[in-house]
């Protein structure tokens, strides 16, 4: 069996970002060399997020516009985590999308249903942060 690992860093511009990440994963399966196996691809950070969704824009706002009425960021001290910090929120956002995505590998690709795509979802951003690519198989 086979195994490759790989990190990827982003450092978004803005505080919450959705970036379509799928041509870097499929990068890495193809320097994998792996050919029928998994895919891991989590967030290394408590405050980001990896998620697999459609790439459309209008659906990003929603999910944006939506994890916001969930767990607001203002005001900053309706939560208990902040003292110091104003990031609960962030926290509380990534709970809701989730740590990682596992995607099967055929034949050297990403072996994904109709539309879908590999997302990193930032919710705290402006600094770097790492993404965790993990294969295995044959």
């Amino acid at each position: 069996m086979k195994t490759y690992r790989e990190e990827l860093v982003f450092n978004t511009e803005q505080r919450i970002a959705l970036v379509n990440i799928t041509p870097l994963v499929q990068k890495a399966v193809e320097k994998s060399r792996v050919r029928e196996g998994l895919c891991l691809v989590n967030a290394m950070h408590i405050t980001a997020s990896v998620f697999i969704n459609d790439d459309e824009a209008g659906l990003h706002q929603d999910i944006v516009e939506w994890l916001e009425k969930l767990a607001p960021h203002h005001p900053v001290n309706r939560y208990r985590h902040n003292v110091g910090e104003e990031n609960a929120d962030a926290h509380l956002k990534r709970s809701v999308m989730g740590r990682e995505v596992v995607i099967a590998v055929t034949e050297g690709r990403l072996d994904f249903g109709p539309w879908e795509q590999v997302f990193y979802g930032e919710f705290d951003g402006q600094r770097p942060k790492r993404v965790l690519i993990k294969i295995i198989g044959e």
